[in-house]
Parts: structure tokens; sequence; C-alpha cells
């Protein structure tokens, strides 16, 4: 007895122990959370790193501290405001002694973005400051902000490929013919693409003939910004036969990009470090290839935006436009225009404006966020809409309430046209020997009927709704731009268009970002736009979720640049994308399943996405990418 009472004790004793260290670690943990902030006070001479792990966009989507947990990761965002004020307060900062672009692992961003960077980039460049770039394999969108670099470096087992815009687009007509889904499409619009995968098993010559033309002015404006930026690279020779060039460089790619004066230098990490170090200086007592480092998120939180002045309000529409609330980086109707009216009902708002970076979505929220932004105006400010990289379908409805559109030349937008699925599964059932029958005591009884079909009535009312809502949309687009409904309609059908176009059509009025559309917001105000500041009408994330997040993501900052691994080469970029292709598929069939009102949303747009995996398909695609061995 007396062997077992010890035993017990022991065991009692590790029991108490345990908990508590786990009680101090749950402590520590939540201090470390409540006190989790860039450290502003840490920054010291040294090369500022622009760290672009992961994706460019307008507004980052709150992040999920346990995605990562299971396995892989969701793609990390990087807010665009943050990028390019990091970068223009470098150019004159004489602490920043070079800039670094870490594009190892930079996945991109839409075309309108990425110039706004790559022209930050090309500004600290003039200033007279080094800026060095490093990959071991450039996209499209990272040769484009390395481009401007004062030095290109590539990883001598790495390289660049050019692809352009385009590609697959998947379609599920033929899938949806073998399970028995019987697609319902109600749509107004000849271009309104957003609906063919689910009614074709291919492009149709409309929508091929406006991807045609959008794709090739998107690609035109990049090789004119890559050839500017770097005149002497033998780019269009390398693009017209890069198969020849690779084969001629005995298939060694990093050889072909330094021989066609695509990159200035071919080194590994670990050279590219020591080569930072004789501008920025190395640390003492760290591994060789280390430089003194000024970390983003430091130098964002040293270099707040101004704060002085009156205040214009400034309201973001990012993202998919869905029924409901949404956090970052998914506009629902429900806070954007909650967020809106709170800000209005304070009153120190001076004028608004509306940043919009969305390909649509919910016709229904985009009319609801519509209808706050003209709360602004019932109270006497000046309304405008400054366009992002895209602003199509419902971007461009919720648009429609502003005094004047600023909008990028590369800004994707248009796609006036919406449409409605509804999916019903009576042929489906009827392969498992499921069938369907009941009592109806009028032509909509029980209807729309998901399992038993959808008759041709409801057919008939739904399709008329869809038409109405398309003549709702025109003479908003008619009032606000002043044209007749009949030019709307011409310029509309669903079509996409970009900036430039868009300018020339009457769709937007001026060029210009973000700063200039709240220069002329002040200047509507009757105020000087020396003396405004920019007010987001936003939730700020708490800084639990910051420092969770941190955590579950695996933050590289603290790392040292020698110490970092490698991004993927060329092979690793292409099971990137098979991943990234696997988890749009998974969303179109989300959108399918569970889209609720009438869609005003864009597809084409989707094809000049970054290759991002959602946080909501990751498990689901976790599992298939283990059944399937990708």
């Amino acid at each position: 007895m007396k062997l077992v009472r010890g035993a017990w004790k022991i065991l009692v004793g590790i029991k108490d122990f345990l908990v508590l260290v786990l009680m101090l670690l749950f402590f520590a943990a939540l201090f470390a959370a409540l006190s989790y902030k860039p450290n502003k006070a840490a920054v010291s001479d040294g090369a500022l790193v622009v760290a672009l792990d992961g994706a460019l966009v307008e507004q980052p989507e709150e992040a999920d501290p346990f995605a990562n947990l299971g396995g892989g990761e969701v793609t990390k965002q990087h807010r665009l405001r943050d990028v390019l004020r990091a970068l223009e307060t470098a150019r004159t900062d004489d602490r920043v002694k070079a800039v670094v672009l870490d594009l190892d692992r930079f996945m991109g961003g839409y075309p309108a973005a990425v110039t706004e960077v790559a022209d930050a980039v090309g500004r600290v460049r003039a200033s007279g400051k080094k800026v060095l770039a490093y990959a071991t394999g450039y996209t499209d969108d990272g040769y484009a902000l390395a481009a401007n670099a004062s030095e290109i470096w590539v990883n001598p087992l790495g390289g660049t490929l050019f692809a352009g815009p385009g590609g697959t687009q998947l379609y599920y007509k033929g899938l949806m013919d073998k399970l028995g889904v019987n697609a319902h499409v109600y749509k107004v619009g000849k271009f309104k693409s957003a609906v063919e995968p689910y009614i074709r098993s291919d492009m149709s010559p409309e929508a091929r003939a406006a991807n045609d033309a959008l794709y090739g002015t998107l690609f035109a404006q990049w090789r004119e910004g890559v050839a500017k930026a770097r005149p002497k690279a033998r780019i269009a020779d390398y693009l017209a036969k890069p198969d020849e060039v690779v084969v001629g460089a005995r298939g060694d790619i990093a050889a072909s990009n330094l021989a066609y004066g695509l990159v200035d230098k071919v080194g590994d990490r670990l050279a590219f470090g020591k080569r930072v170090a004789e501008i920025a200086g190395a640390p003492t007592g760290k591994p060789a290839g280390s430089f003194k480092t000024i970390k983003l998120a430091d130098w964002v939180a040293a270099n707040p935006a101004p704060t002085g002045g009156d205040a214009i309000g400034v309201i973001t529409v990012a993202g998919e436009i869905v029924d409901g609330k949404a956090g970052p980086g998914h506009a629902g109707g429900d806070s954007v225009s909650a967020l809106l009216l709170k800000g209005l009902a304070e009153k120190k708002l001076k004028a608004l404006v509306v940043r919009v970076d969305s390909p649509g979505g919910s016709a229904m929220a985009s009319e609801q966020i519509r209808q706050a932004i003209l709360q602004a105006k019932a109270q006497g400010l000046p309304v405008v809409v400054s366009m992002g990289s895209l602003a199509a379908s419902g971007g461009y409805w919720v648009s429609t309430a502003g005094d004047t559109i600023f909008a990028e030349p590369g800004t994707i937008t248009g796609s006036i046209g919406i449409f409605g699925v509804l999916p019903s599964f009576e042929n489906s059932l009827a392969k498992i020997g499921v069938t369907t029958d009941g009592v109806r005591t009028t032509p909509l009884s029980g209807q729309p009927d998901v399992m038993g079909g959808i008759n041709p009535v409801t057919d008939r009312i739904l399709q008329a709704a869809i038409e109405s809502g398309y003549g709702r949309f025109v003479n908003l687009v008619a009032q606000s731009r002043k044209l007749t409904p009949q030019r709307v309609d011409e310029i509309g059908q669903g079509r996409v268009w970009i900036g430039g176009v868009a300018h020339q059509l009457k769709l937007v009025d001026r060029f210009g970002g973000i700063d200039a559309a709240i220069a002329e917001a002040a200047r509507r105000a009757k105020l000087d736009p020396a003396k405004v500041h920019a007010l987001y009408l936003e939730k700020a994330p708490s800084a639990w979720m910051q420092f969770a997040a941190s955590l579950a993501g695996g933050d590289k900052d603290d790392e040292d640049w020698a110490d970092q691994p490698a991004g993927a080469d060329l092979y690793g970029r292409i099971a990137l994308e098979r991943r990234a292709l696997l988890g749009q598929a998974l969303g179109d069939a989300r959108r399918l399943a569970l889209g609720g009102s009438v869609q005003a949303r864009c597809l084409e747009c989707a094809g000049l996405a970054p290759a991002m995996v959602r946080a909501e398909d990751k498990s689901l695609l976790d599992l298939l990418i283990a059944r399937i061995g990708l």
C-alpha cells in the first residue's frame, strides 16, 4: 500500500506541475497577445526589407490563427497602402541605406496594384537609393516590381519564364451532366460569362473576344512598364521564343535571364545577403549573409499615416460583395454600411472617398452599400470614388453613387450585368432511385424545388426579375454618368473594360490613385488638400488576433536573412498553381451550392487574381490533396 500511495503522490505531483506550467504558458501568451505590436523603436540604420511573402491586396482578410495548424498554408496578404507608404517614406529617410525586395514567396496581385508598387519602387531608385531585388523564381508580377530595382538577383537554380495573363478556366457542365445536376441560369448580358462554367464546357465566342481584348491590353501595359524600367533588356526576344532561348542556354533558365539582360546577378541568398551588407552594413555575431535589417512591420509602425487637419472619410469596399456581415477582405453589405453610417454619425467627416476593389457579388448587398453612401450625400458631403485594381459588376454598382470616379489605366471595371444560378437535383436523385411527389395548390407551391425540379412558371418569373434588375443597373449608370440607357446597354451586357477604355466610354472621369481622390474630395469640400488626412472607416484587428495569427503563420520577420528558407523553383511554382486551381474549383462549387441573392459578379477578374487558397476552403482542399497525391 505504501508503494501505491507513493506512486499516487508522484502522479498527483506531476499533474500539478503540468497544470502550473500550462497556466504559466497561458498567462504568458495572454500578456504577449495584449502587448503585441510592431516595435517602431527598433528601427535603426539598415536595409528596409520589403518581404512580400504572399499576395498584394487592397484589404487583407482577417487571419485565422489556427488555419495552418493542420499542415499546408493559407496565402498571406499584404495591404497595398502599407507597402506604398513604406516605400515612399524610405525614399527620403537617411536611416534606410537600401531597400531589399524579397520576392521569393511573392504570389502577385491585380495589375493595377502591382503597377502602383512598381512605380513606387522606381521612385526610390530614382532618388539615388539602392533597391535590390531577389527571388529564386520570378512571377510576371514579381518581375514587374524587380524591373524597377537597381539590381535584380536570381538564384542560379531558379529563373523566370513570362506567362502573361490568361490561362485555364474550369468548366463544370460535363461533370454536372454526369451527376444529374441541372443549373437553372437567369442572366442578362451576352458578355456575362460568370455563369458559363455551369452551363458550358468551353468559353463562349463573346467571352473569348472580350477576354482577348482585356488580357491583350493588360499584357501590353506590362511589357511597356518592364521595357521602360529596363530599356536594355531584350524582353521582346525573350517573349517571342522562350523555348529556344532556354534550350540555347542548355536548360539553364537563370543563365538565359542573365544573357538577355533580364537580371543583373546570379547568386543564392547567401551571396545576395553579402552584397546588401556591403551597402547597409553587417551586424556583429550574425551568420554570413546577414545584414543590418529594418523590418517592414516596424517601419510601417514608425511611419504612420498623417492625422493632422480635417478628416476625409475613406470607406473600403474590397473583395467579394456578400449579404450580411463579413470580415475584412470581404464586403459584407451589413458590415460596410454599418461602418459608414457610424462614421457619418460622428459628424467629423468633411468628405467621403469610396475605395472600391471588388469583382462584385450580391446585387442586394451592393445596393445596400450604395444607399449608405447616399446618406453621405444627404449630409452634404462630397463623394469621390477611387477604383483600385478592379471595380466590376457589383463594384461598379456601388461606384454609381460617387460625384466623380477615379481609376488607374489598369483598373478592371464595367461588367454591367447581373445573373442568378439555382441548381436542382431531380436527375441526381433519380440516379439513386429517389423520386419526389406532392400536392400543389398553385404553380408556385414548393417552388423553386431544388429536389423535384424548377418549373417553367418559376423560370419565367426569375428571369423577368433578373431583367428588371438589369434595367435598374442600367438606369443607375445612365443617371450617374449622364448617358442614355441605350448607350449604357451597348457598353454594358456584362462586358469588362480596362481603365483606359472605360475613361473613353465615360464610365470613369479621371486617372489617379487614392491620394488623388482624397485631394479631389478635399477641394470639393473647399479644403486645402495639404491640410487634410484620410480617416479609414474600418475595424482594427485586435492585438490578440494579430499575435495569434503571427504564431500560427510562422512569421519570418524575426529570422535573419541567411536563415530564411529559399523560395520555390519552377516546379514548386507549378505545384502551387495546381493547389490554387483546386482551390478555385472548391470556391466555384461553394458559390453554386450556397450562393444566395442575385449576383453582379465578374468572372474575368478571377483569372487575373493572385493564386490563393481561401481559409474557408483549406480543410477540404487538404483532404482532396491527400486523396489524389498532389
